[in-house]
């Protein structure tokens, strides 16, 4: 993950207990197929569920959030919004 996002988790221990019943989500994008996007996303998915988010999953599309190679295209948009 990107240095700023690391960066927001970690200085989110500050913020422990107002997130708690609050939706969340995560999505990556990385330059090529074996970017390590899903372990990207269930890394912030976890951070998340520490904070007692609730995190809905779907059936369609990236097994744990939207995911793009590079720029997100058309497929990427739609699992962001749907």
């Amino acid at each position: 993950m990107s240095a700023e996002v690391k960066r927001l988790l970690d200085d989110s221990v500050r913020l422990h207990g107002e997130l708690e019943g609050k939706g969340g989500g995560a999505f990556a994008s990385s330059v090529n197929i074996g970017g390590g996007n899903e372990t990207t996303i269930m890394d912030i998915l976890r951070w998340m569920l520490i904070h007692g988010m609730v995190i809905q999953g779907v059936p369609k599309g990236g097994h744990y959030g939207p995911v793009a190679i590079g720029s997100p295209d058309e497929h990427s948009r739609e699992h962001c919004v749907n």
